[in-house]
């Protein structure tokens, strides 16, 4: 018979997840990340403080564009995702940003060469697009999530990886944005360890990315997940590996 403990530790997964806001599980200290070879958020500060307009890309529910303030004379953000659209512009809105919902990553609301910097944390964009609303000398800066990112996750859940991300790298990527015709000034990559210290803390990831596992259900892994409780329990924690990489670019 399982532990009545597993459970209530499952429960602890059904938190609602806004926005882009991880805090219910990273600032609770139930999981936690190895650090980067480089900090996106400095960098990029860095880069907004050399500009006179801005685009944050996938913005979320704003919580991180927020946390770089003071911004430049001109902010625009994008979000795809419907419910974080109302979360974002409640946040960036009264700072200044003017916030737009888009539909895809082809056709961005704005005009040919309007800003002399893009962000894009974690968010898909089309390179075409990106170069036509860039000035001449403008930078894009990004970091991705790559495609081998918490494999470990759908290896012990039995769940193969979503094969619309299985190219996913820095080396495809960096290809991508040189045949367009950018001029790559940086490019790195990096593996990143991801620990989780209990399994609600799990299954709240995998609600929150859905594209991980696609249509990921407690009650279709049950027998699995209680196996990482289990090393949970014997351990105090369940380690993951991340893929991230980072790219900036100049467009000429």
């Amino acid at each position: 018979m399982r532990d009545e403990q597993f459970y209530k530790a499952l429960e602890m997964g059904e938190e609602t997840f806004s926005g882009w806001d991880f805090s219910y599980i990273e600032g609770s200290g139930r999981c936690a990340s190895s650090l980067l070879p480089w900090s996106y958020g400095s960098k990029a500060i860095t880069l907004m403080r050399q500009c006179r307009s801005l685009l944050d890309m996938g913005t979320g529910g704003g919580e991180f564009l927020s946390l770089l303030q003071p911004f430049p004379s001109k902010v625009c953000a994008t979000e795809g995702y419907a419910p974080n659209v109302a979360i974002a512009k409640a946040k960036l809105e009264p700072l200044g940003v003017n916030v737009e919902q888009i539909s895809g990553d082809h056709q961005l609301p704005f005009h040919d060469e309007e800003f002399d910097l893009v962000l894009n944390r974690h968010e898909s964009y089309a390179p075409q697009e990106v170069k036509r609303i860039l000035k001449t000398g403008g930078i894009f800066f990004t970091q991705q999530v790559g495609c081998l990112d918490a494999q470990d996750l759908n290896k012990v859940l039995h769940k193969p990886a979503n094969d619309e991300y299985i190219h996913w790298d820095l080396k495809f990527a960096v290809k991508e944005l040189q045949d367009e015709g950018f001029q790559i000034v940086k490019a790195e990559e990096a593996f990143p360890t991801l620990r989780f210290y209990d399994i609600g803390a799990v299954v709240y990831y995998l609600k929150a990315i859905p594209w991980q596992i696609p249509d990921f259900s407690v009650n279709d892994c049950e027998e699995e997940l209680y196996v990482i409780y289990e090393q949970i329990k014997q351990s105090g924690f369940f380690d993951v590996k991340q893929h991230r990489f980072l790219i900036e670019v100049k467009a000429k």
